[in-house]
C-alpha cells in the first residue's frame, strides 16, 4: 500500500443537527464541509480506508437522515408502491407537484456524488491494493445505478474533482456500459485474488471479503442486465449469463446479502427509522411524514402473507390490523386521519439493504421463464420458490411451505377505512403458486409481484422493476392526486425526476444537449427513460 500524506482525507459523513420536523420547504445542504482527519490519522491507512469505505457505503442510501428522507421516503417509496406520504405536506413527487428542493436531491445533494467521488478519490491516493480498489468502484455503481435509473442521461464519465457534476453528461446507455465495464474490471480483480481480503474493521458490508463483494458485483451485474433487457436484449442476455455462470457466480444465501451494517449510521442509528418519524403526532406509533401503501398492503393482504407483521405496524382503525394509504391522492389530515393507516416497521438497529439473494434467484426466475436466458442449473420454478423461500427466512416469517402453495388467493381490492379513496377492483388476478401453464406475461407478473414484496424498502429498485415491466400494477393516480396540470398520466404514472434547475443556470449547455439528444422527450416527469421501453407498457 501507498501512503500520500499530502492529502487530507475527507469523511464525507456531515453530521446534521436534525430537528423533530421534516424539511418541508428548502432542502438545505448544512455541513457541506466534510470533516478533516488530522494528518497523523491519515498515515494510518487502515484508518483511512475504513474510512473512505464507511463514507462511500453512506452515499448509496445516505446515511444523512434528511437526504434520506427525500430519496427513499419521498421518492423511491411512493413510486415504488412500498410508502405514502401524508397530509402534512402539499406538494409532494406522489402528487407529481414536488418543487425543486425535493426533486434535486439525489443528483445535487452533497451527500451523494460529492461524498461518494471524494471518497473514491481519496481511497485510490493511499492504496493500490486491488481488492480495495475494486470495493470502491462497486460502490460507486451501486450508488449512482440509483442515480441514472431516477433521471435518465447523468454526468459521469466526467465528474470532476469532488464530485463536481457541471461537466457534460452521458447517454444513459453510455452510463450502463461504463458501469458494467467497471463491474467487470472489479469481478476480475477479486476473482484473482480471490483469497484476499481488507481488515473487516474497513468494511461495514462484508467484513472485508473479496468473495463476498465479488459475488455482490456479479449479482449488480445481473440487475443491470436484467434491467435493459427490453432495449438491448442481446446484451442482457450475454451480460445476464457472464454474471450467473462467473466461477464465483452471484449472491445465494441470505449470508451474502449486500447490507450497510448499523456500525455505519452513527449514534441515530438507521437513517429511515427517524425520517418516516418526522412529524409523528403525539401518542401516535404508525409514524409521521410516510405510512405504509395501501399497493403493498393490499397485495399481502390478499394473500394472507406472513411477513406482513415485519413490514408493517399496525392500523389504528378498530378491527384492521393493515391497511395503508393510497399514493397519488388527495392526503387526509395527518393529525385526524393519517395518522391511523399503517406505519413503515423500521428499527434503529436494521441494516439498510442494498440487494438480498432473494432478487437474485427472481432475477433468474424471470431471465429464464420470459426470456429463456441460461440462468445454470433450475427450472424457473425452482428459483421462483427459492426467491420466496429466502425473503422468507430474511425476515424470520414462517409459513413458507403453505405460502408457496397457495393457488387461492388473491391481492384484495382497496376499502379506504376513512371512506376517501376507496378502489374497488383488485390489482391482480394472480395467486402465489407457480403455474407452469401461465402464459409468458402472467409468469413474469408472479416473478415480478413476489419480487417487489421480497424487496420491501428498497423504493427506488421497485420502481424501476414496474417501469420496466408494468409489474406490480399499482393503483392509478386520482383526478385530485394528480397535481402535474396533465403531464403525468394517472394511470401510467412518473417515469423519471426532472433534473434541478441549479443545472439549467450552472451546466446550461451541458444539460440542454442531455435533453435534446440524450433524453428523447422533454425534461418532464412522463419522459421514458433509455431502458423504459417494454411495448407492453404503454400510457392509456
Amino acid at each position: 500500500m501507498k501512503t500520500n500524506m499530502s492529502l487530507k482525507f475527507f469523511a464525507g459523513i456531515s453530521v446534521l443537527g436534525f430537528l423533530t420536523f421534516s424539511c418541508t420547504g428548502n432542502y438545505l445542504e448544512i455541513n457541506t464541509n466534510p470533516y478533516e482527519v488530522s494528518r497523523e490519522q491519515t498515515l494510518t491507512d487502515g484508518y483511512a480506508i475504513s474510512a473512505a469505505i464507511s463514507a462511500m457505503g453512506g452515499a448509496v442510501v445516505s446515511t444523512d437522515v434528511n437526504t434520506a428522507q427525500f430519496t427513499d421516503c419521498l421518492l423511491g417509496g411512493p413510486m415504488g408502491g412500498y410508502y405514502s406520504t401524508t397530509g402534512a405536506f402539499e406538494k409532494t413527487i406522489d402528487n407529481f407537484n414536488a418543487t425543486d428542493d425535493w426533486t434535486r436531491v439525489l443528483l445535487a445533494s452533497d451527500k451523494v456524488i460529492p461524498t461518494l467521488y471524494s471518497n473514491l478519490s481519496e481511497l485510490r491516493s493511499i492504496t493500490d491494493d486491488p481488492v480495495t480498489l475494486a470495493i470502491g468502484d462497486i460502490i460507486k455503481v451501486t450508488a449512482m445505478l440509483r442515480v441514472t435509473d431516477t433521471y435518465g442521461p447523468i454526468p459521469y464519465s466526467q465528474i470532476g474533482q469532488g464530485g463536481k457534476i457541471t461537466v457534460p453528461y452521458d447517454s444513459q446507455e453510455k452510463v450502463y456500459d461504463t458501469m458494467f465495464a467497471e463491474l467487470d474490471a472489479a469481478i476480475k480483480a477479486l476473482t484473482e485474488n480471490r483469497l484476499s481480503s481488507i481488515s473487516p474493521k474497513a468494511d461495514p458490508v462484508f467484513d472485508g471479503t473479496a468473495v463476498k463483494w465479488c459475488k455482490f458485483a456479479n449479482s449488480l451485474k445481473l440487475r443491470m442486465a436484467m434491467r435493459i433487457v427490453y432495449a438491448d436484449k442481446e446484451k442482457a442476455k450475454r451480460l445476464a449469463e457472464e454474471a450467473v455462470n462467473h466461477e464465483i457466480g452471484c449472491m445465494v444465501d441470505n449470508s451474502d446479502n449486500a447490507m450497510l451494517r448499523p456500525v455505519a449510521f452513527g449514534e441515530k442509528g438507521n437513517p429511515l427509522y427517524t425520517a418516516i418519524k418526522y412529524n409523528q403526532p403525539s401518542g401516535s406509533v404508525t409514524g409521521g411524514d410516510t405510512h405504509a401503501a395501501a399497493d403493498i398492503i393490499c397485495y399481502m393482504n390478499g394473500y394472507n402473507d406472513p411477513r406482513r407483521s415485519k413490514y408493517f405496524i399496525k392500523s389504528e382503525f378498530e378491527g384492521i390490523d393493515y391497511v395503508g394509504i393510497r399514493v397519488s391522492v388527495e392526503k387526509p389530515s395527518l393529525n385526524s386521519v393519517g395518522r391511523k393507516y399503517s406505519g413503515v416497521n423500521v428499527s434503529t438497529s436494521d441494516p439498510i439493504v442494498w440487494m438480498n439473494a432473494a432478487e437474485v434467484a427472481f432475477l433468474k426466475a424471470e431471465a429464464k421463464a420470459v426470456f429463456g436466458f441460461d440462468m445454470g442449473a433450475g427450472t424457473a420454478e425452482e428459483f421462483y420458490n427459492e426467491g420466496i423461500r429466502l425473503s422468507f427466512d430474511q425476515n424470520g416469517a414462517s409459513g413458507y411451505a403453505e405460502y408457496i402453495a397457495n393457488n387461492i388467493d388473491k391481492p384484495s381490492s382497496y376499502t379506504d377505512p376513512a371512506g376517501l379513496n376507496s378502489y374497488a377492483t383488485p390489482l391482480s388476478s394472480l395467486t402465489v403458486k407457480w403455474d407452469e401453464a401461465a402464459t409468458t406475461a402472467q409468469k413474469q407478473e408472479r416473478i415480478i409481484i413476489q419480487k417487489w414484496i421480497a424487496n420491501f424498502n428498497n423504493g427506488i429498485e421497485a420502481w424501476s422493476d414496474h417501469r420496466r415491466t408494468g409489474y406490480p400494477k399499482f393503483f392509478p393516480a386520482t383526478d385530485a392526486g394528480n397535481k402535474s396540470s396533465g403531464v403525468v398520466d394517472n394511470e401510467f404514472g412518473a417515469r423519471r425526476m426532472v433534473y434541478p434547475l441549479a443545472e439549467y443556470s450552472n451546466n446550461g449547455e451541458n444539460v440542454s444537449v442531455a435533453v435534446s439528444e440524450y433524453l428523447k422527450g422533454a425534461d418532464k416527469m412522463s419522459t421514458r427513460l433509455w431502458w423504459d421501453c417494454n411495448p407492453e407498457v404503454v400510457s392509456k
